[in-house]
């Protein structure tokens, strides 16, 4: 179950970056891995989406959201779940990994 108790809230200036989002009509699928995806499937897949997070103009806000709440999922702000968790250290990156 995903813990919500660090997400911003409803107050609508803490999304408004979104409505910038390269990724905001694209759909989940080139972000989120199918269940069992793995090796050169998921690394052509987390490729095509970090492409575009690199020209994305909001994301620098996109990872801070991603951080911030611990996304445990997806590319978010150019970066994949383990790349995110490699940056929230080696005790919240080993929990991470426990729980999924």
């Amino acid at each position: 179950m995903t813990d919500v108790s660090r997400l911003p809230g409803a107050a609508h200036h803490h999304w408004q970056w979104q409505l910038r989002a390269a990724c905001r009509n694209l759909g989940p699928g080139r972000f989120y891995h199918p269940a069992g995806e793995r090796g050169e499937q998921r690394e052509y897949r987390d490729e095509a989406a970090k492409r575009i997070c690199a020209v994305c103009p909001v994301r620098a806000a996109c990872l801070e959201h991603a951080l911030r709440t611990r996304e445990p999922f997806g590319v978010w702000g150019g970066l994949t779940e383990e790349e995110r968790r490699a940056l929230w250290g080696p005790a919240h990156a080993a929990a991470a990994r426990s729980t999924a």
